[in-house]
Order: C-alpha cells, then sequence, then structure tokens
C-alpha cells in the first residue's frame, strides 16, 4: 500500500507518500481500507517531531479515518467485511489502509457518505469524552469554546446546542464568526479585537462560562479561570498558546473552579472504547437525525497531504480538512 511517511522531521515538505508495507489487523483488529483521513493539529505537531506515536501505533500520521472493512483480525465479532466504518486512530490515518482495534470503530452515520464520516472520529469523542463525560455540560449552562470555527468548536457547538446549553465562541474573524453563528452559538467573541473575559461578562450578565473547552493551554490560564463561572469547569485539550502558566490558585477556589487536561491518543485502548461507545450511544443518533453534522471546509488528494498541512497551519479554514485517497 501506500502512506504518508515523514522521513525526517520539518515542514510540510517533509510529508512523502511513498510504498510501505501492508499492514496486518492482529488480535481484536480490524483492516480498514481507507477513503479518507483528516487532518488534526496533532498531525503537524508529529510532522515537526515533537508529537511520536505511541508504542505499538502506526508510525504514519493521522487520528482518524473512515472507509470499509477488508479483513477482520482474530476474535472480531459484530462487523464484517464491506462494512463502511470510520474509526478514532492512534496513528496510520495518511495511508490507504490502516489496522484498528475493533473497539475505536463506528459504523458511517446514516446520510452520510463515507468519506465525510472522516471528518467525526477525533472530534466528536474529543468533545463528548472533555464536555460530557468530564466537565459535565448540562442543559441551561453556558459553554465557552475557543477556537469556534476549528473542526473541534464546530462539533462542540452543534453538541452544546443539541443539548440545550448556551454557546459563546472565540474566533479571529468576522466571517468566522458568522459561521460559528450559523451553526448555533449565541455570544461571538472576535479575539483579534475583544477581551473575551470581559465580553463573556458582558453577556451573562457578569456569571461567566460553566464549561470552558481550551485549545490553548498556557497562554490563556488565567483568563480563563477569570472567565469561569462559580462551580465552573475548564478542560484543556490544546498547547497551542504554550505549555507553562501561572495559576491563581486563589482565584479558582474563589470560584470553587475545576480544571481538567486531556488528551485521546495515548489512553489505554479500554479507555478509548468505552468513550467511543459512549458517542454511538448518544451522538450517533443526532448526526443520523441531522441535529448534527460534520463541517468539512475542503478535500485534497492524500499524496498531497503537505497541502492540507499548510492550509491548517494558516488556520484559514472552517471545520475540518479531509485527505482522499486515489481511487
Amino acid at each position: 500500500m501506500h502512506a504518508i511517511t515523514i522521513p525526517e522531521p520539518g515542514g510540510p515538505e517533509a510529508l512523502v507518500w511513498a510504498e510501505v508495507p501492508d499492514p496486518v489487523p492482529g488480535e481484536g483488529e480490524v483492516l480498514v481500507e481507507v477513503v479518507a483521513g483528516a487532518v488534526n493539529r496533532a498531525d503537524i505537531l508529529q510532522r515537526q517531531g515533537f508529537y511520536n506515536p505511541p508504542p505499538g501505533a502506526s508510525p504514519y500520521p493521522g487520528l482518524e479515518c473512515s472507509g470499509r472493512i477488508a479483513a477482520l483480525g482474530p476474535g472480531v465479532g459484530g462487523w464484517a467485511v464491506g462494512d463502511e466504518v470510520c474509526a478514532l486512530l492512534a496513528g496510520g490515518g495518511y495511508a490507504e489502509k490502516v489496522a484498528v482495534p475493533a473497539g475505536q470503530l463506528l459504523p458511517v452515520p446514516g446520510g452520510l457518505a463515507v468519506d465525510q464520516a472522516a471528518a467525526l472520529p477525533e472530534v466528536v469523542c474529543t468533545v463528548w469524552s472533555n464536555v460530557f463525560m468530564v466537565a459535565h455540560l448540562r442543559p441551561g449552562e453556558t459553554l465557552l469554546v475557543h477556537g469556534g470555527s476549528s473542526g473541534i468548536g464546530t462539533m462542540a457547538i452543534q453538541l452544546a446546542k443539541a443539548v440545550g446549553a448556551r454557546v459563546a465562541v472565540t474566533a479571529g474573524s468576522k466571517e468566522k464568526l458568522e459561521r460559528c453563528a450559523e451553526l448555533g452559538a449565541d455570544i461571538l467573541i472576535n479575539y483579534r479585537e475583544q477581551d473575551f473575559v470581559a465580553e463573556l461578562e458582558r453577556a451573562t450578565d457578569g456569571v461567566g462560562a460553566d464549561v470552558i473547552l481550551d485549545n490553548m493551554g498556557a497562554a490563556y490560564l488565567d483568563r480563563n479561570v477569570r472567565a469561569l463561572a462559580v462551580n465552573g469547569r475548564l478542560a484543556i485539550i490544546g498547547m497551542q498558546g504554550g505549555v507553562k502558566g501561572e495559576l491563581n490558585i486563589g482565584a479558582l477556589l474563589g470560584k470553587r473552579g475545576a480544571i481538567s487536561a486531556t488528551s485521546l491518543r495515548a489512553r489505554p485502548l479500554e479507555e478509548k472504547a468505552a468513550i467511543v461507545a459512549a458517542v454511538r450511544e448518544h451522538v450517533w443518533p443526532l448526526v443520523a437525525g441531522g441535529h448534527v453534522r460534520p463541517v468539512i471546509d475542503r478535500e485534497i488528494p492524500m499524496p498531497d497531504a503537505a497541502t492540507a498541512h499548510r492550509v491548517v497551519e494558516d488556520s484559514g479554514h472552517v471545520g475540518k480538512v479531509l485527505l482522499v485517497t486515489p481511487n
């Protein structure tokens, strides 16, 4: 098969479409013939040499894909060759085939084409696990999403609205904020021109956000704590703004607040399977019913993954950038 390899870390040009050995599904795994993968910020870090795959994972980038089951490994039940699926991966999505633990498979939801489903697994599992399983967002509460026009952001807006929450977002342009509003965002904050803490206080009569989904990390830590409502929960899922910040514990105590920080890639298989099962139970009916949909900015041929990485690094996209395997 062919896959995107990284012979040496570097810029987008470091991504090389090359012939590599076919994966073989092991115990409890299935082999998926990939139709499409999706680009995540973690893939860029891996390309740069800062985020290696966990032990035993595929060396190729790609944390989600969609396609059709080509073979079943030993001990796999409930799936059949030819089933259309999408999958949460620890790596290997930028390839024509990938071996996937069966617990990380999801059926392609009704109403979606196979390629579109590649935009779902990583973002849905990230949002559901952090916003709902950890931070326990409830109807009537306010969720603040940083980077509302991203793949994570566009999904968080929709899922929060589906459960009856109020949604505030930050984004870097009027156009991106308009797209967020189309998805249901109630409070629109341009982080280039406005102080999100002050804007959120005005919009919530000084209450703040019950849950904050943050992709920035250190750069936003102090302001996120100030933006929390009493009993608020801050869920950190990224480090785009750095890894070390100063925490005002007094301010956090005053809010009776909680901070969590999680990632998906290195979690044990049973934890990933539990998240995937929860997503299938709670989110898949919303997708099949048309209440939640993947937001796809564009599709790019997988051999040209370098172009896709440039698009994501330039932050000119809204939603997900997909990589489609050659016919």
